[in-house]
């Protein structure tokens, strides 16, 4: 038998980040695009914008910045936005780690 568990992050009842999200700005992070990012998770341009918007505006920092034109153009993470997936794989980890010490301190034969 093994515990699972699922956590994301919340303010004021919410959302500000979970796994949807973190898959969204890795998807962003690999193509360099927003669209072909939604497109490759099977969802709009606008609800993939606004999720970002949303995060961004509850978390009070950048994720992503946009370059139009020439041979750089794109979508890509920002540091903040990078510093943050870093803490949030971390936090999850953890978050894990401790489900599994509280499963075997129940549940261990």
């Amino acid at each position: 038998m093994k515990a699972k568990s699922k956590v994301w992050l919340e303010r004021d009842n919410n959302v500000v980040f979970g796994d949807g999200r973190q898959v969204l700005l890795e998807a962003i992070e690999s193509t360099g695009s927003i669209r072909q990012a939604a497109s490759k998770l099977g969802m709009s341009y606008r609800a993939a914008w606004g999720k970002i918007k949303a995060t961004e505006e509850r978390l009070g920092i950048d994720l992503v910045s946009t370059k139009a034109g020439g041979s750089d153009s794109g979508t890509f993470l920002t540091e903040n936005g990078k510093e943050f997936m870093r803490k949030y794989e971390m936090f999850k980890k953890e978050s894990n780690q401790a489900v599994d010490e509280i499963h075997k301190k129940y549940f261990s034969s």
